[in-house]
């Protein structure tokens, strides 16, 4: 039970309530409506006081009596016969004793009560009163009452002269110390000398008795004695099993008939409630052995709650049961009953609840044998012990919307919910709304509430991560701050939830390509950049995005590689085209989950093989992806001696003429090819894969082809040993120039505007045609055919022959005639060049010039020295008394004018 032991003061969150010091005041009567209730209740008064009345200040309790005014403070209140009971909001019951100091007592019958209670603000200025009276009429009082409220023992005796003789256990010299005491110590109350049994007997007179904390006072029928809990002068006793406090005194007190002596007693129990989860037992000793000495008997036994008996009904409907055994009287009360309250607590954050009530009982018994009553009457406040209630955590969340939503309870009324720490930090419930999370209270009819909190599965607070590579799983781990009010104690509930969603869209990759480069695209997905490039063999480097023109923005990115960088492979050339490859790769570092990929290839321009009319040949060798350990440096021509005259890792260059490094030629029909091979052919070059001379490694066959008056395409190809890319035909051209010497010395030549030359008839035309930028003796130019037309088409009419099948024309009068070519310091290879000479004429018809200009047009042939074949390739004019019709059937009717 709850003992005031020091000043009467609580300092709570709703109000803060002092028995304090007294003033006077005038008398008011208190209203219901005013937040102030009283009410008789048998032999006590109650008070009544709302939270909201006192709630932000301190209260100050004075007992009023007329004109007197006195202070109530703790052991003046125990003294008196008040007690206080508030719960931790400030809703506040104050008890007062009929037989209390301050109460204006008529007869024993009639008693008015009157307290002041005043509201101290923040402000000394700022001060509230309340001055309530109550007039409570009780007649049925038994021979003894005891009372056991929460700070005093009270017992009241029906005042009965007993002489002293008469008195059990006295004896002489007793008689001679009580007279031997002046009269005049407790005159004005009647009562004179007190003997407290502790059990062993303890003497003081009055004044000595209310300085140790002990009320008596004597009214028109009754003797009153009053005592704190555990005092020097009480003592404690287990009966049937239940601690009680005893306070055993005898009384000394005049009456106009002389000096009377009263017994007096009151046992009030301490202990003795059980608890389950959800009953509370109280048990009190059916006969409470310190209060009777024989048999009694049970006239009345009720319950009641906060100082008011119950009916029957009333009992029922609240699930209390009042029962009785053997040995103890039991009263049952259902844990949560309505006249009770929950409280919450957080011993080490531990969520925790208890709860309270105050009930009553009083016992009417009587002593067998005798008329004398005892009325027992204990009010007794119970608190359960803590009863841990761990918060529970319901998780709601429903995946496809996209919101996490967790509901914690339950809690009592007194929970708030203060913050909430998130992964990224705490946040106030205030805080977490304003980042668009919902944060919600939900109150039930039974007074206890869950709190529930929504948030965006794609907010920042939210962890997340892939288990698979479609799979995100986002985990949000929460602690709930909670606080107990009115104390504002703390404690937190932690909370982990996690769902998972096939919601990841993977990036994708796209790319094109134009005759230079690759252009590649990147669209993220929403796991945004997420992930590592690998642009060919390397992971993407700030220096590689630098040199492929990197460029971003929120949901791409670019890059643009040339088709010859160093991360692409070459899958296939041909004499005018390489087929390049770009592999593009997306993965995930953590998990090597493959993304996405790319494999673009694009053939680019690129003549690999160039055959010039000079002799001389160019030639590309590609390291093509089929042949990895390739290092194009090592590459010979047939002529080992024929190296790169350029090389990189990628590329070797090869420059060489026509009859060098090994080439070979061959002639066949109107054809004329030049062939070599590029390769890898000694074995000096430790480390590379390699075979044999024979069948190496690399092979790149290259051949150029020209025919008689052009140079048509070339081919190659190369045979590496894993596959076999080919190469197309390339071309080139060969260049054959015919030019009119201005004399027989073929020294000065006509130029372009000197065109058209004048002549005159039968005057000498020197005609000279060279084959170009060739420096090749083995070659032989040979003209097999030379006639003139009219017009400068070569094919028109009239035309007349000049050189036909590489001889002059027998049907001309004026024959032509071939000269002799000779080494000088202009001609280098006399063999690539013929001299003829004809007479000027022109064109008549019925002796009549058809018109003043003619051209000349001829057929040459290029052949090989050193095999030579049937045809004009047998030389100028070796069988001059053939003839073909080949040019000859061309000559119509028209005949040649002299």
């Amino acid at each position: 039970s709850s003992k005031l032991m020091n000043v009467l003061l609580w300092n709570l969150m709703a109000a803060v309530i002092i028995l304090g010091q007294a003033r006077p005041n005038g008398k008011l009567n208190s209203q219901s409506n005013s937040g102030l209730r009283s009410d008789c209740a048998g032999n006590l008064m109650r008070l009544s006081l709302d939270k909201a009345l006192a709630v932000g200040n301190q209260l100050e309790v004075e007992a009023i009596n007329g004109t007197q005014h006195m202070v109530l403070t703790p052991s003046l209140a125990a003294q008196c016969g008040y007690s206080m009971e508030s719960d931790p909001w400030g809703n506040t019951r104050i008890y007062t004793s009929l037989m209390s100091c301050y109460v204006d007592n008529k007869e024993d019958t009639t008693f008015n009560i009157g307290l002041r209670l005043k509201m101290n603000g923040q402000s000394p200025s700022d001060v509230v009163s309340h001055d309530v009276t109550q007039t409570c009429s009780y007649t049925r009082w038994a021979s003894k009452e005891i009372l056991c409220d929460r700070n005093y023992m009270e017992v009241g005796h029906f005042t009965l002269i007993i002489p002293l003789s008469e008195a059990k256990g006295h004896t002489q010299e007793d008689d001679s110390k009580l007279n031997a005491i002046p009269d005049a110590s407790g005159e004005a109350h009647g009562i004179w000398k007190m003997t407290f049994y502790t059990p062993e007997p303890v003497s003081m007179v009055l004044r000595e008795a209310e300085q140790a904390g002990y009320g008596a006072m004597t009214t028109s029928s009754r003797l009153v004695m009053r005592s704190p809990y555990n005092t020097a002068e009480t003592y404690s006793e287990d009966v049937a099993g239940i601690p009680m406090e005893v306070f055993k005194v005898s009384a000394y007190h005049k009456t106009p008939h002389g000096l009377s002596m009263v017994n007096l007693a009151a046992a009030c129990p301490t202990g003795g409630v059980l608890f389950t989860e959800d009953v509370i037992s109280w048990h009190v000793p059916r006969r409470v052995t310190p209060l009777l000495d024989g048999g009694h008997k049970v006239i009345e036994m009720h319950m009641g709650i906060n100082g008011q008996k119950l009916d029957k009904s009333q009992m029922a409907t609240r699930g209390y049961t009042l029962t009785a055994t053997d040995f103890h009287i039991v009263i049952e009360i259902p844990v949560g009953s309505p006249d009770g309250y929950f409280k919450s607590h957080a011993p080490d954050y531990q969520y925790h609840i208890t709860y309270s009530v105050e009930p009553m009982l009083e016992v009417l018994w009587r002593i067998d044998n005798s008329q004398e009553d005892t009325r027992y009457k204990v009010l007794f406040p119970i608190t359960t012990p803590l009863m841990p209630r761990p918060p529970h955590s319901q998780d709601h969340t429903v995946p496809e919307e996209r919101v996490f939503s967790v509901h914690v309870g339950t809690f009592l009324h007194d929970v708030e919910l203060r913050n909430i720490t998130f992964s990224t930090g705490v946040l106030t419930v205030e805080e977490s709304r304003a980042r668009g999370f919902t944060v919600q209270e939900h109150g039930f009819p039974n007074g206890t509430k869950t709190f529930s909190l929504q948030v965006p599965i794609d907010a920042a607070v939210v962890l997340k991560h892939n288990p698979e590579p479609l799979v995100t799983t986002y985990f949000l781990p929460l602690v709930f701050g909670f606080i107990i009010l009115p104390e504002e104690t703390p404690f937190a509930h932690p909370v982990d939830v996690e769902t998972s969603l096939q919601d990841v869209v993977l990036p994708t990759v796209t790319g094109t390509c134009d005759q230079n480069q690759f252009y590649i695209s990147v669209m993220y997905g929403n796991q945004g950049n997420n992930f590592q490039t690998m642009v060919g063999p390397r992971q993407l480097s700030p220096e590689m995005a630098n040199a492929y023109n990197f460029q971003e923005n929120a949901t791409h990115f670019g890059l643009i590689v040339p088709y010859n960088a160093i991360d692409t492979a070459f899958e296939l050339i041909t004499s005018d085209s390489v087929k390049a490859r770009l592999d593009l790769l997306l993965y995930e570092p953590n998990n090597n989950w493959v993304l996405a990929d790319l494999y673009l290839a694009c053939n680019f321009p690129l003549t690999t093989t160039a055959c010039y009319p000079n002799g001389t040949i160019a030639v590309w060798a590609v390291k093509v992806e089929s042949v990895p350990n390739l290092i194009p440096s090592w590459l010979t021509l047939k002529d080992q001696s024929c190296k790169p005259v350029f090389s990189d890792d990628r590329f070797a260059y090869f420059s060489f003429s026509a009859d060098s490094c090994g080439t070979t030629r061959t002639f066949f029909d109107n054809y004329m090819m030049y062939e070599n091979e590029i390769g890898l052919y000694s074995n000096d070059h430790k480390g590379a894969a390699y075979t044999s001379p024979i069948d190496p490694d690399y092979r790149q066959t290259i051949s150029c082809y020209y025919v008689v008056n052009d140079t048509q395409t070339i081919s190659f190809s190369y045979k590496p040993r894993s596959s076999e890319p080919t190469a197309e035909i390339g071309s080139g051209q060969l260049m054959v120039q015919m030019r009119l010497a201005q004399d027989a010395s073929y020294e000065l030549f006509y130029q372009a505007e000197d065109y058209p030359v004048v002549k005159y008839l039968r005057q000498p035309l020197y005609f000279e045609v060279e084959l170009m930028q060739s420096t090749d003796p083995q070659l032989e130019l040979i003209l097999e055919n030379c006639w003139a037309t009219l017009q400068e088409d070569r094919t028109s009419l009239p035309s007349w022959d000049i050189i036909v099948d590489s001889c002059q024309n027998h049907d001309d009068s004026y024959a032509t005639i071939f000269h002799s070519v000779m080494s000088d310091t202009r001609v280098a290879v006399p063999s690539h060049i013929k001299r003829f000479s004809i007479k000027m004429f022109t064109f008549t018809k019925d002796e009549e010039v058809l018109k003043d200009e003619i051209y000349v047009h001829c057929d040459a042939v290029i052949c090989d020295t050193n095999n030579q074949a049937d045809g004009a390739c047998r030389g100028q004019c070796v069988n001059p008394t053939g003839m073909s019709n080949s040019r000859h059937q061309r000559i119509k009717e028209v005949r040649m004018g002299k």
